[in-house]
């Protein structure tokens, strides 16, 4: 099948063929025809398959025949890379059309968007969380929405987005086309669907338990103190010349990009602290080529298409194999080639392992120099302490100390203060009177001298 064959307005088809398509994905040739005849659709397809084009063609579609009428379609998506992302896409195969299309999500001024929404451009791309905050005024209708796209819906369910979905769904019209798009399908997303879809087209293109057959898998056993150090020399030697390296937590990426950038390697980092337009940043000068090394957590796992990319690297394993798949499918896109690497460390073997379960296979272990040993730093210990290195404080006691001390002699007691926490003293004769709280008032007890 060809995008020809599908009865495309010449306009649409023109833009395919300006990003140098021609021939649909196997999502697409599955995707496509049903959600043209405005049916609803629920397709199980693998991040990187082209299943963005699968609902953005259609989408162009239905919509370019008809006269201009506010927002006709929504696609709501889990991060803002990605919804940038998706409305790049909309833009480049729109080129050719009177169509339009905008992003809505957090880290960026509301202004913008809200002028967006005010217009009623045709395609609006939208986080959750920030939707919902358009949602509160008068501005943001969606009351002529024609088509609704759930894509990446698991991802948005791990992110803890179901609430905010359902919250959004309340404010939609319920006589749309709604197609739905998920890596995965566990039992909420399945639940979510039941509620959403009427009589939808199943497309079965799940992810299959291992990574593409041309992605290169290796692992290097390395302890987990020189993982920075092996970074860099696989880097200075050339074995890595580009790269997406992914980390566990936001800490972990900004010490390995400081790293890398104090022994002159240009590289970015791309986490969930970083400023909307330092994450924009980081992408772009990646993708341009001005930077070799984008050090980044799972943010980036889904949805960032990077073309041509050499490598990604495991800088630490992940806790779920999915997590390891996503990662991973960062390259081998569009049939290229590409090598997926792996740092592991002694404590991360049992990760690892369950990641050998899931894509049945074994990765063999590369031993490189002596990264197997714990750095220099990480082997020194504090000095054992004697007689001579004890602290004044507290010396050390044993036969070949000094003479033994004078016991040290017992401080003089002082006078009790009259005043103290409360209770207040005052002598009256043979015997002292105590009175408890400030007034006075409490109880009294007499004791004699």
């Amino acid at each position: 099948m060809r995008f020809t064959d599908l009865g495309l307005h010449a306009d649409i088809v023109r833009g395919i063929k300006d990003l140098g398509y021609q021939r649909p994905t196997p999502i697409q040739e599955s995707a496509m025809p049903a959600a043209l005849e405005g049916k609803d659709l629920l397709a199980c397809a693998a991040t990187g398959s082209g299943k963005t084009a699968a609902f953005v063609v259609p989408i162009l579609q239905r919509l370019i025949a008809k006269p201009r009428a506010g927002t006709r379609a929504l696609i709501l998506t889990p991060t803002r890379e990605l919804a940038a992302q998706i409305a790049e896409s909309i833009s480049e195969l729109a080129v050719h059309t009177p169509l339009s299309g905008a992003a809505i999500y957090g880290g960026v001024s509301m202004g913008p968007q809200e002028h967006a929404l005010r217009t009623g451009v045709d395609i609006i791309v939208a986080t959750p969380g920030r939707l919902l905050d358009h949602l509160r005024f008068p501005y943001c209708n969606f009351e002529r929405l024609e088509v609704l796209v759930l894509d990446e819906a698991d991802r948005m369910l791990d992110m803890g987005f179901l609430p905010d979905i359902r919250r959004i769904l309340k404010r939609l019209p319920t006589r749309r086309q709604t197609l739905f798009f998920s890596a995965t399908m566990p039992p909420p997303i399945a639940e979510l669907s039941r509620e959403m879809l009427h009589a939808p087209t199943m497309i079965d293109h799940a992810r299959r338990a291992e990574p593409p057959a041309l992605i290169d898998q290796r692992a290097f056993a390395v302890d987990g103190t020189r993982k920075s150090e092996l970074l860099y020399d696989l880097i200075t030697k050339g074995e890595i010349k580009d790269a997406i390296v992914f980390t566990r937590t936001k800490a972990r990426t900004n010490r390995l990009a400081e790293f890398l950038e104090k022994r002159g390697v240009a590289c970015g980092r791309l986490h969930g602290n970083r400023s909307q337009r330092q994450r924009e940043t980081a992408l772009d000068q990646f993708k341009s080529g001005k930077t070799r090394i984008l050090v980044a957590t799972d943010i980036a796992a889904r949805g960032i298409d990077v073309q041509q990319l050499g490598h990604v690297v495991n800088f630490d394993v992940p806790h779920v194999p999915e997590d390891y798949i996503h990662r991973v499918g960062r390259t081998g896109r569009a049939g290229s080639a590409g090598e997926a690497i792996t740092f592991v460390s002694p404590e991360e073997e049992k990760d690892f392992r369950a990641i050998e379960r899931a894509i049945d296979r074994v990765v063999e272990r590369i031993r490189h120099l002596d990264y197997t040993r714990p750095s220099a730093d990480a082997t020194k210990r504090p000095p054992a302490r004697g007689p001579q290195q004890a602290p004044q404080r507290a010396p050390a006691r044993g036969p070949q100390s000094a003479a033994p001390r004078a016991p040290a002699r017992k401080p003089a007691e002082s006078p009790r203060p009259f005043f103290h926490k409360g209770v207040s003293e005052r002598p009256t004769g043979r015997a002292v009177t105590r009175t408890h709280g400030r007034s006075g008032g409490g109880p009294r007890r007499r004791r004699s001298r």
